[in-house]
């Protein structure tokens, strides 16, 4: 990973440990590249994301995917409670039918499944040919709703951590690897 001096400071204020390697991801991104284009080989599939901590996975594993197949993205409104029982809301929806298509959902990291859970709900209504899960990291202590993972990369720990997409406050997705922050660093402007 090459650096700027900035960024170096900005880094080393900021992060306390690396939990995930850029290496480890990008074996576990691969690995999920080879089996989705076993699996996939005859069905031209179509790759859902919801925007934004998707993009990196999304980037990455379809360089990892060896077969035809077509992306599409979706974006929802943010939790509106303090327990994130709160509705979802779909701000941006698929921009082509996926009736009749194969669909491999794409999601980043999973801890409740109960936005995973709404959002194969919704697009079960559309009529996939099938609809399967991609996830890269996974929280299965805090799963409240079994959601059935097709493709499963790393087992996060019970910390809050960022990077590869995920954020705080919309900061840090750009890391490439997981890290713990700490707990007093100095603020992200």
């Amino acid at each position: 990973m090459t650096m700027d001096s900035h960024t170096e400071h900005w880094l080393a204020d900021r992060i306390e440990r690396i939990v995930l390697s850029e290496e480890e991801i990008q074996t576990a991104v691969a690995s999920m590249g080879v089996e989705i284009s076993r699996d996939y080989a005859d069905k031209q599939p179509v790759l859902v994301g919801v925007l934004n901590g998707v993009a990196l996975l999304m980037a990455d594993l379809l360089r990892a995917v060896t077969i035809p197949v077509a992306v599409d993205f979706m974006a929802i409104s943010r939790y509106t409670s303090a327990d994130r029982t709160g509705s979802v809301r779909i701000l941006k929806d698929l921009d082509e039918s996926i009736t009749g298509r194969h669909v491999l959902f794409v999601e980043d990291v999973i801890d409740t499944g109960l936005t995973l859970d709404y959002l194969l709900r919704t697009l079960r209504t559309r009529q996939p040919a099938s609809l399967r899960v991609c996830v890269l990291f996974d929280r299965p202590y805090r799963r409240l709703i079994d959601i059935p993972l097709d493709y499963r990369g790393l087992e996060l720990p019970d910390e809050f951590v960022v990077g590869y997409g995920l954020d705080m406050n919309g900061y840090y997705r750009n890391l490439s690897f997981i890290a713990t922050l700490e707990p007093d660093g100095p603020d992200t402007a």
